[in-house]
Formats: C-alpha cells, sequence, structure tokens
C-alpha cells in the first residue's frame, strides 16, 4: 500500500467521466489499497480513483464502524425521498466546505475487488459518502450541486485558496506496459 498524491480542483482528471472496471486483478487491488491508505491518511471519509488520477470506477469510504470499505462499478438508487442537511467537503478542495443537502438514505450496487457483487446500504453520512464518491465518477464535484449563492462563495473560497493554481503533480510514466491495466 502507498499514499499517493490527491489531484485538486483543476487537475482535467476530476471532470472527466471514469471508465468501468472490467479487470479484476492485483493491480486493481493495489488500487483500492492505495485510495483506502490515502484516504485514511488525509482524514477524508471517501476517496474516488480520479481523485488519484486513475479513471476507474472505484472509490473507498468508511462505513459505519468508521471501517474502510470500496465499491468498483456503482450504481445507485433507489434514493430516499428524506433529506439531509450537512456540511460537505472533498479531499480534491482542501480545507473547504459548504452546506449541501442531499438524500437521507441510498442504495449502492456494484462490485468488490474479487468482482463479486456487493450491496451497500446507507444512511446519513455513510450515504453522503456514497453519492459524493459517484459523483466524482461522473466527473462531478459537490460544488456543483450547491445552490446559486453558496456556489458563488464556493468559487470565490477556492479562488483565495493557498493550493489554488498550483502545477498538477508530475505523473511518472512507467516504462513497462500496462496493456491497458490500472497503474
Amino acid at each position: 500500500m502507498a499514499v499517493r498524491d490527491i489531484r485538486l480542483f483543476g487537475d482535467p482528471v476530476l471532470r472527466t467521466k471514469a471508465e468501468q472496471v472490467t479487470t479484476f486483478d492485483k493491480e486493481l487491488r493495489k488500487l483500492v489499497n492505495d485510495l483506502g491508505e490515502t484516504m485514511w491518511e488525509a482524514s477524508g471519509a471517501g476517496l474516488a480513483a480520479p481523485q488519484l488520477g486513475v479513471s476507474l470506477r472505484v472509490f473507498t469510504f468508511l462505513d459505519d464502524d468508521d471501517e474502510i470499505d470500496h465499491l468498483i462499478n456503482p450504481v445507485l438508487g433507489p434514493f430516499s425521498e428524506e433529506l439531509q442537511d450537512g456540511e460537505e467537503g472533498c479531499l480534491s478542495l482542501p480545507g473547504l466546505a459548504f452546506e449541501l443537502r442531499r438524500p437521507e438514505r441510498v442504495l449502492a450496487i456494484g462490485q468488490n475487488m474479487y468482482g463479486d457483487p456487493v450491496q451497500v446500504e446507507g444512511s446519513g453520512m455513510v450515504s453522503r459518502c456514497l453519492q459524493h464518491e459517484t459523483d466524482h465518477l461522473d466527473g462531478i464535484l459537490f460544488i456543483d450541486k450547491l445552490d446559486r449563492e453558496t456556489k458563488k462563495a464556493a468559487m470565490k473560497a477556492i479562488r483565495e485558496a493557498e493550493w489554488a493554481n498550483q502545477p498538477a503533480p508530475v505523473v511518472k510514466a512507467s516504462p513497462h506496459p500496462l496493456f491497458g491495466r490500472a497503474v
């Protein structure tokens, strides 16, 4: 496992729809473990593969017992009609959080790192994480869902953040072919 750099707001990978995972191999399991380790080290509640620069439909999250779990190729729904209010932040927008209303409960289906089908029923914070991380896989950031005035304040805070306009991390290319698999 390795702690990896988290991509920040402005990196194009965060606005790109991630690809379905079709190969469940050792490299995918390493990615899941790196996501979990990086999320834990950054004190996050969730982390999606695009935030590490990997455009695959994979994310980790903290479950109800504060254990690291993961979901691959997630599909969300149904959502509860009941909504929750709460502050939401993102490791790709460090230090910033804004009020965002989301459904209180959601059902997520997908796969684990071995390709086995899994189902997660989330409420409260787990529901928020499942929705937030799945949005990342679709190239959507939580600030895109803010009301007009809050989004305006968010964009101002982003422009003023000390990490704003920093160059993207240098990605070193391996001299070894990956044959289309995750890095």
